[in-house]
């Protein structure tokens, strides 16, 4: 396995092209169209990974070097601010640095800010700094109580409703039409929306939304500030198009006027955004408002294999509904690569750990952590894989999110444990018996977990999901230490906390798929790919399953050689293994088939299925004192019925327990990254002679085999281990 080299395969000017032609060098044939088509709508349809921004940014230099473009007269539009700064930073390298690169609001605000005293008068209001705290406040005047989460959710739908010009009294009609899962009542959040809007004009303060509301209301008023506009900018490009909402499209018509010289760029099956009211009906239907318009697609995917490209393809093949039918099927240019693999888990500690093992062998045959990603759909599964990474002593970054136990329902969470388990238990005298998950869940009920989860995704529903996750620990601690109490608990939270802060630079990515967006990797792990996962469990319509699918093509085409799909059976150890995979990978797996949209079977794709159920499956394990067959992950790690008799050498045990400690110190780890404690009982109790008797007991595994497996023989028969070896 060799990492993938990164000679660049378009390869940078080192000087400013001398002359309009030298521009054009390099693009292929239709990046080459899109850079020469300077006159008329221009609509480019651009593949993941085919060079887009290469193109646009080669057209607006190739028609400012050949004198048909005036640099001031051109404005790029994109929607991050890192996008806009990128396309500045190539436009100067080609000799078009008078070219202006903007976000929407970046854009609009300028504007704003010059013609507010001509069109308005007086000083322009300020932007509110935290929008978040006026919705609270708003919240407050009518009497209704948000919590954090909630406030988020609510201001999300504000900002909902200013994007697609939806007034406070039509907000419930256009929500049910939108199928939203709303956060709130609909009338209690139209009340907070009236409330806010009111707060904001008694303080003379706007946010980002209005500025583009306001910005189109100039334009609309005042025709003598639009032809100023129109006079200064004669010709627009946007990136990203299939993103753009209702109030952006309407800002850009404006900025338009009756002229026809925009070139849109975007790929319908990359929309993952709908739900902050971007839509890829304009990209779609702008053949049908443009006739005239030149379409040019880009398909050569310069970035992925032709095994990840084969894969992704695969993908959209399946998809229905509008924007499958403009999909672009991608020509991968890059040398062949393996094949993507898929890997079945028994259950997901088991996924987080193969996949981590995997990321070692990655870095040990020379791929950068920091060229490495794992991606899921929900950032409370994180935890898993931070806490795998950790012990397998990987390095690690989370992007578009707090780390696990960072999270502020997570330590606010940790706060109350600790105060219950110093307390003796829960704040409830019907508890002091109880295990410790009773305890946890009567803990985390107060603030906010359920048995049931809450209907839709947002705030609400993370903060569930990350008590859900403590919760989930706390059952999976308890399986492995059943006389454990809270307080134990407490610093096995404390521990894992410990082990996940640890700095990192140059780390493996930790994503959700839609922060993802616009990044890539070498190598690309997607886990958790289980239906109710994979498309999330609160996508109900055809539109909402859709968007789940492509917000998996998005992952998919993240990555540039590596690419891994995996799912688990069961949530935890010697669960019920009910799960099925992703319907998304059904007749892309080995051994699966589904039929297309347009009705005929799909030929099951390449591809190198690993993992438990991809080997032999594992049987029954029985007890090795009564022969009872086990079922519990802890007496499946003791290989011994809980109430059978032990025939514990005790003196070993505190042996191997003093051993641990010293190889926890030395790697700097909680001490159950080394062995936990029921694997450290079941080597006390088996007391192995020889490697296959220490490979076969639970807990073990190959990596550990090789990386402990001498010291501990060496312990169980009785030898003393010098200094350098108990602490290599």
């Amino acid at each position: 396995m060799t990492a993938p080299t990164h000679t660049p395969l378009f390869p940078e000017f080192p000087d400013v092209p001398d002359s309009a032609d030298a521009v054009l060098e390099g693009l292929d044939p239709e990046q080459r169209a899109v850079a020469t088509a300077l006159r008329g709508p221009v609509c480019v349809l651009a593949g993941a990974g085919t060079g887009k921004t290469r193109a646009i940014t080669h057209r607006i230099a190739y028609g400012v070097r050949a004198g048909i473009l005036q640099p001031s007269s051109v404005l790029a539009v994109t929607f991050t601010a890192r996008a806009a700064g990128e396309m500045r930073g190539r436009l100067r390298q080609l000799g078009a640095g008078g070219v202006q690169a903007r976000t929407f609001h970046s854009a609009a605000l300028r504007q704003l800010q010059y013609f507010w005293p001509r069109a308005i008068g007086g000083d322009m209001p300020r932007l509110a700094e935290r929008k978040v705290q006026l919705v609270a406040e708003a919240g407050a005047r009518c009497r209704i109580r948000l919590d954090r989460n909630e406030l988020r959710d609510v201001t999300g739908e504000i900002e909902w409703c200013k994007v697609t010009q939806t007034v406070p009294e039509d907000y419930a009609a256009a929500a049910a039409k939108a199928g939203r899962e709303v956060p709130r009542d609909p009338a209690e959040i139209a009340k907070i929306y009236t409330t806010y809007e009111q707060l904001k004009r008694d303080r003379g303060v706007i946010d980002f939304e209005d500025v583009l509301l306001l910005t189109v209301g100039v334009l609309q008023d005042r025709p003598d500030v639009a032809d100023t506009i129109r006079s200064q900018y004669q010709h627009f490009v946007v990136d990203e198009y299939q993103d753009v909402s209702p109030l952006q499209q309407r800002l850009l018509d404006l900025w338009l006027g009756s002229r026809d010289s925009i070139c849109v760029v975007g790929d319908a099956s990359q929309t993952i955004y709908s739900f902050t009211g971007a839509t890829p009906d304009y990209l779609l239907g702008f053949r049908t408002k443009h006739p005239d318009a030149t379409v040019v697609k880009l398909v050569r995917d310069y970035r992925s294999t032709p095994q990840v490209v084969h894969l992704a393809n695969g993908l959209l093949g399946q998809a229905r509904g509008q924007a499958a039918q403009h999909r672009l099927e991608l020509v991968s240019q890059r040398e062949t690569g393996p094949e993507p693999s898929y890997t079945e888990y028994a259950d997901e500690p088991a996924e987080a750990e193969g996949t981590a093992r995997r990321i070692r062998q990655l870095i040990g045959s020379g791929v950068r952590a920091g060229e490495i990603a794992v991606l899921y759909r929900i950032n409370a599964q994180s935890e898993v894989y931070e806490q795998a990474l950790a012990d397998a002593g990987v390095p690690y970054q989370l992007r578009g999110a707090e780390r696990f136990f960072e999270r502020p329902e997570v330590r606010e969470a940790g706060l109350l444990l600790r105060g219950a388990a110093r307390a003796g238990g829960s704040s409830d005298p019907g508890l002091d018996d109880a295990g410790v998950p009773e305890q946890v869940r009567a803990v985390l009920g107060s603030r906010g977990w359920s048995a049931e989860p809450p209907a839709g995704s947002g705030a609400v529903r993370d903060r569930w999901e990350s008590l859900a996750a403590l919760v989930r620990l706390s059952e999976d601690f308890t399986r492995v230490r059943p006389d454990a109490t809270l307080g134990d608990f407490v610093a096995e939270l404390d521990e894992r906390a410990a082990a996940q802060h640890a700095p990192s630079v140059d780390g493996v990515t930790l994503a959700s798929l839609h922060s993802a967006k616009g990044l890539e990797w070498d190598a690309v792990f997607l886990v958790g790919l289980t239906e109710g996962t994979m498309p999330i469990t609160y996508a109900k319509t055809d539109e909402q399953v859709e968007e789940e699918r492509r917000l998996l093509y998005v992952g998919v085409t993240r990555a540039r050689f590596h690419l891994s799909l995996s799912w688990a059976l069961s949530r935890s150890p010697g669960g019920r293994g009910g799960r099925r995979p992703s319907r998304f990978l059904d007749g892309l797996r080995p051994g699966s088939a589904t039929r297309g949209a347009a009705g005929k079977p799909l030929a099951a794709r390449g591809g190198v299925e690993r993992g438990p159920a991809a080997r032999k499956k594992r049987g029954p394990v029985y007890c090795r004192v009564c022969g009872r067959t086990l079922s519990d992950a802890g007496e499946i790690k003791l290989m011994r019925c809980e109430d059978c008799p032990s025939d514990l050498d005790e003196a070993l045990y505190e042996r191997l327990r003093d051993w641990r400690m010293a190889q926890a110190k030395t790697i700097g780890q909680p001490a159950y990254c080394v062995f936990t404690d029921k694997t450290l009982l079941a080597i006390a109790e088996v007391r192995p002679t020889q490697p296959s008797e220490l490979a076969v007991i639970a807990g073990v595994g190959a990596r550990k085999m090789d990386k402990y497996g001498a010291d501990v023989l060496a312990l169980c028969a009785g030898e003393e281990l010098v200094a350098d070896e108990a602490e290599k």
